[in-house]
């Protein structure tokens, strides 16, 4: 019989995810660790693989739809099912099979789900017997044993996901198929290679809209890149109101932002102190370092230096970093500073922090902050890796903005704003009297949570950080 694969929960807590691209369609021969489907968290973009050897019966959620977790997503015929044959004539050519095609399948026996998309035959990822006679698709290039190891992770109780692959690779590895044809169920979907698909994502380009230019009505990159500079017309209105007005839906990271501020902003009572200092002597500090053979295959930058100051200033006011535990009525002071850094990306912003930050070297820093920009760019940021925050930094400076008024991260006591650093007039203190010169400033705003951080520690605390930044000699005081 067939099996249904339910939409498992890969992060903690995660209730829901969008389907972004099917790998795989009806007809398709999979083999267990087979990346058949991408999805979408509120947090990051995850690829899963199958749980079976056998053919692909049906795809059960259409691409661009919200799943909720444990719902059915993908149905398996595996080799001792009768009707697997019949399944991969029913579904050879189509790209999916909507769930209102299902009734049709009548030979298909969906009586059995699994909640994690196990079986009795063939268990979770490395588990089970196989057959030597099952039909295997040919692997994908990242299908090593190193990318297995990571892929059963993604079925534990870690949140890990499954390793990515390469968008070339994606497009080569798919065997030729014959052309798809356009579904007729309740939601039609452009047809488009990934990559393709992607691109539009990250510009914002809704498909069916696209007038297709490439053979067999499929969007093309072109398609895509016309449409975005506005060469192309769309070939449907899109979703708005009577006055023209555009509805965009709230969901993945948007809403996950959307829902942890409010929490937040209604939760904690903030407090914003604000601190304008002199950080000639970090700029300094920074050119120096740039010309350290330590620091040769790493950014440097200020970031560096504030990510450094922050986790020495938290060894003398512990209380921001920590959180308010209501529900026990505790205040927990965490013992490792897991410092979270806001990344915008395509995706909306992350918020992925370095674990232990606290015990790094300034050069361990500044590699874990290489790997999680490159890493929050990519939309490859791993929920494990955004999870546990203990203090964030927002560097809003590299958009030119002096500072703001950040709001917490859920379960967090402190969250720092980093003001863009400019150059202009100081007064600066001398033994002759005071003088004004040109001096790089910038500006910090401070955010805590007033149930647990009271003026007094909150103003110490940014005091220690702009005495840090103002002369990063400081740090050998701490």
């Amino acid at each position: 019989m067939a099996q249904e694969f339910k939409l498992p929960d890969v992060g903690e807590g995660l209730t829901e995810a969008e389907i972004v691209s099917w790998k795989v369609k009806a007809g398709d021969t999979v083999a267990v660790n087979d990346i058949i489907v991408e999805i979408e968290t509120a947090k990051s973009l995850v690829e899963l693989p199958s749980p079976y050897d056998g053919t692909v019966a049906a795809l059960l959620v259409a691409e661009g739809e919200t799943v909720d977790v444990g719902k059915p997503i993908i149905a398996v015929s595996t080799a001792d099912d009768p009707a697997a044959d019949d399944g991969a004539q029913r579904g050879e050519g189509d790209p999916y099979i909507h769930l209102a095609d299902k009734a049709k399948t009548d030979e298909i026996d969906m009586s059995n789900p699994a909640a994690t998309g196990g079986s009795e035959k063939q268990m979770l990822v490395g588990t089970g017997p196989k057959e030597a006679a099952t039909k295997r698709r040919a692997r994908r290039t990242a299908a090593t044993a190193t990318a297995q190891a990571d892929v059963q992770q993604a079925f534990s109780t870690a949140p890990a996901p499954a390793p990515e692959l390469p968008v070339e690779q994606a497009e080569e590895s798919v065997p030729a198929a014959p052309q798809p044809t356009v579904p007729t169920g309740p939601r039609l979907r452009a047809l488009a290679k990934p990559p393709v698909r992607k691109l539009a994502k990250d510009l914002g380009v809704d498909l069916t809209t696209l007038t297709p230019s490439g053979e067999g009505g499929v969007v093309t990159r072109a398609d895509v890149e016309a449409y975005a500079a506005g060469a192309q017309a769309p070939t449907a209105p899109p979703v708005a109101s009577a006055t023209g007005d555009v509805r965009v839906p709230i969901k993945g990271v948007r809403k996950m932002t959307a829902q942890a501020m409010v929490q937040s902003a209604f939760t904690a009572p903030h407090v914003t102190e604000w601190l304008t200092l002199d950080v000639t002597k970090t700029m300094e500090l920074v050119e120096s370092l740039k010309g350290r053979r330590e620091f040769a295959d790493v950014r440097v930058s200020p970031l560096l230096v504030l990510a450094k100051a922050v986790c020495l200033a938290v060894r003398r006011t512990p209380e921001l970093n920590a959180a308010w535990d209501d529900a026990a009525q505790e205040i927990v002071l965490k013992r490792a500073v897991n410092l979270g850094i806001a990344a915008a990306t395509p995706r909306g912003l992350v918020v992925p922090n370095i674990k232990g930050a606290d015990s790094m070297s300034l050069v361990e820093i500044a590699t874990a902050l290489g790997e999680l920009v490159a890493t929050a760019r990519a939309g490859r940021t791993k929920p494990a890796e955004m999870s546990g925050g203990s203090f964030t930094i927002t560097n809003v400076g590299v958009f030119g903005v002096d500072a703001g008024t950040p709001i917490l991260n859920p379960g967090e006591s402190g969250i720092l704003a980093f003001g863009a650093i400019k150059k202009q007039p100081w007064v600066v203190e001398g033994p002759d009297g005071d003088r004004i010169e040109p001096r790089y400033v910038t500006t910090l705003a401070l955010s805590f949570d007033h149930r647990i951080v009271d003026g007094e520690q909150g103003s110490r605390f940014l005091a220690d950080i702009g005495a840090l930044l103002a002369d990063p000699a400081t740090a050998l005081l701490y």
